[in-house]
């Protein structure tokens, strides 16, 4: 049995594969916040199992723990002078015309941060010897302190390690939990490397009991936690390099959204994941697009991860009249507890899932398979109040409740449409020629009037959308990433950069092979990252005799020019090690002989362009591949709804797909 789970803000989801008969189950669970891994045992309780899972994870506890700042205690070595580099950061700033602007606080306060005396420079040549005597005061000063971890991070230090390393063993001798920058992240950029290297120690604490309970009481054979790069890792370096691991349920949706829609014959593809309390783009051109310029909490992450972008937006987002009397959604959360007032667990703020229950985009009585009833009259009076309290007129043939909904419904498309242009639009890519792939347990409620607006032709719905995240994690490969800064200039010869490249492909072998992949399983992708002299970013290109007119194409495609007569600059070699996995097949579904409109189980009023239609429901297990829905409609899933407007056209594929043909005549 392999076992796919994904906590999220509002359910924790799996996805069950028993590999004998090739049969996959779903199972929804609310999470529980406060003590995660209790939503992940009770759910594993609800089966049967004969013998030790496979198990897949992807868990929000290291982002959490960073988002809430409820880390273990650190402390920060660094080379004696530099105490204040978590401080002073970078000069850029997000909001450069906000006067009252504030950085994020440092995760190590000034008391703990420390310097040894110790140089080394830039040529990887030591300039003052490392003096070990210091840490004997430190080392009093740190247990003092209560301080669990420690994060180290001399300069260039990913050219001389042997300082770092030096300090790091008496530090484990000592039993303080270690994270050395030269294990974390290896390349230059002094801020950077010093900030991820504190965030890897700040957080692996937590996660390392977190999974350590977990393994023990899971019972499974082989432990596997998702990687924010898209691939997975074992549970046990998972518990010793937890910053690889921040984003990996949005991960996780992403490489499963690609798999079903290359099934599926479309490789262009912008992934849209609405949970319940965020909502996580982004966009595949043929394959995943990776970034070394991740940031969580205003904090950088320079370790390669899915390039998602992320906004506020979910179906527990709550609703609320600001000072000005301007009706807001998000990026507050109702969460799990208490949720959404429909929910009738104690929410008393109305949220996006309340507003399509008020629109009639949710049928109350067959919510999460008939598990859940949602409380439909509480939810009318509290978006009632929150309609005086915005002054809101309801249009004609609108309720006061359903004027309210609308404009809730309205606000936060337009959130999600923002994010979509993000990784759109902003970033040179044509929304026309890619295709929308929905998931999580909100977006299909959401989906086709974003592609309506975005002018996306097609909508893809996979069957199982709103546990997409935890399938995906059954799909991963094994990936790991290496990096090592060289500076060398464009001319290098590819020769002398395959040499350099070696040392990297012979450890990602042994590695990767340590994880139980064979050998014939093994892939290599070599890159470098490049830039032209004097620029402060650079181009991830892949290496190969032809590396430096990649670059120049890449750099036109990018920033719309290139200059082939200027200098270039190889600033890192990176490689990419990944070690296949046989994914679980999509069960395939015959096409039906049968013509003619499908029967709907029921037919309701919705609100649409604030005007009262009736609409179909129809249940999404009576759809047949081959089978046509002309909307408007409603698709009902047990654990998900789906919502096409008016002249869309729905058809199911053999893999049980919703390709939903967008009408973009008409806005809705």
């Amino acid at each position: 049995m392999r076992i796919g789970i994904d906590i999220g803000g509002t359910f924790t989801d799996f996805v069950f594969f028993d590999e004998q008969t090739g049969q996959f189950e779903t199972f929804k669970t609310l999470s529980t916040p406060n003590k995660p891994e209790e939503a992940v045992l009770f759910g594993l309780t609800t089966k049967s199992l004969t013998e030790k899972p496979y198990l897949v994870h992807g868990s929000t506890v290291a982002t959490n723990a960073l988002l809430e700042r409820k880390g273990a205690i650190t402390a920060l070595i660094t080379t004696a002078g530099f105490r204040d580099i978590l401080e002073i950061g970078r000069q850029n700033r997000p909001d450069i015309y906000n006067l009252s602007s504030h950085r994020p606080p440092a995760l190590v306060p000034p008391a703990l941060r420390f310097g040894l005396s110790e140089r080394v420079d830039h040529l990887g040549q030591i300039v003052q010897p490392l003096d070990l005597s210091e840490l004997d005061t430190l080392l009093e000063q740190l247990q003092q302190a209560n301080v669990s971890a420690v994060a180290i991070s001399f300069l260039f230090s990913f050219l001389y390690p042997e300082h770092e390393n030096k300090v790091a063993n008496r530090l484990r001798q000592a039993g303080f939990f270690v994270s050395a920058s030269n294990e974390i992240l290896p390349e230059f950029r002094e801020y950077e490397r010093c900030s991820t290297t504190t965030v890897n120690a700040y957080v692996s604490p937590i996660m390392d009991r977190y999974l350590a309970q977990l393994e023990q009481k899971s019972g499974a054979a082989d432990f596997r936690v998702m990687q924010s790069n898209g691939g997975s890792i074992r549970a046990s370096q998972a518990r010793r390099e937890a910053v690889r691991c921040v984003l990996s349920g949005p991960a996780g949706g992403v490489v499963g959204a690609k798999y079903i829609a290359q099934k599926a014959g479309s490789s262009q593809l912008i992934t849209f994941d609405m949970g319940g309390t965020s909502t996580d783009v982004s966009l595949c051109d043929g394959d995943i697009q990776i970034t070394t310029e991740g940031e969580i909490g205003g904090l950088p992450i320079r370790i390669p991860i899915i390039d998602i972008h992320t906004v506020g937006a979910g179906g527990g987002s709550i609703a609320y009249v600001d000072a000005g009397g301007a009706l807001r959604v998000g990026p507050e959360s109702a969460g799990a507890n208490p949720g959404p007032i429909c929910y009738n667990q104690g929410g008393t703020q109305p949220t996006v899932t309340d507003a399509n229950l008020i629109l009639g985009r949710l049928p109350a009585n067959q919510f999460l398979g008939g598990q859940m009833s949602l409380n439909q009259a509480a939810t009318k009076i509290a978006m009632e109040q929150l309609a005086r309290q915005a002054n809101l007129t309801p249009p004609p043939g609108l309720s006061l409740a359903q004027s309210a909904a609308a404009g809730i419904i309205t606000i936060a498309n337009a959130h999600m449409e923002r994010a979509l242009r993000v990784i759109s639009v902003q970033r040179g890519y044509d929304p026309r020629e890619f295709t929308l792939v929905s998931f999580g347990g909100a977006g299909g409620l959401h989906a086709a009037e974003l592609a309506r607006v975005l002018n996306i032709p097609k909508l893809l719905i996979p069957p199982h959308a709103s546990t997409l995240s935890a399938f995906g994690m059954l799909t991963a490969d094994v990936i790991k990433d290496y990096v090592r800064t060289v500076m060398l200039t464009g001319e290098t010869s590819y020769a002398e950069l395959a040499d350099r490249m070696e040392q990297l492909v012979n450890q990602g072998r042994i590695e990767v092979l340590a994880e139980g992949v064979p050998e014939n399983d093994i892939h290599l992708e070599p890159l470098l990252d490049m830039r032209y002299q004097g620029q402060s970013y650079e181009l991830m290109i892949p290496l190969d005799e032809q590396f430096l007119s990649s670059f120049h194409t890449t750099h036109e495609h990018t920033y719309g020019y290139s200059e082939p007569t200027m200098p270039v600059e190889i600033v890192n070699i990176r490689l990419r090690v990944l070690g296949y996995l046989p994914p679980p097949p999509l069960p395939e579904a015959e096409f039906t002989s049968i013509d003619g409109l499908l029967k709907p189980f029921d037919r309701k009023f919705t609100i649409l362009s604030n005007q009262r239609v009736e609409t179909p429901f129809f249940h999404g297990a009576d759809i047949r591949p081959g089978q046509q829905i002309l909307g408007p409609a409603v698709v009902v899933h047990p654990d998900t709804t789906i919502f096409i407007g008016v002249g869309d056209l729905l058809k199911m594929d053999k893999y049980r797909n919703l390709f939903i043909s967008i009408n973009r005549a008409v806005r809705q």
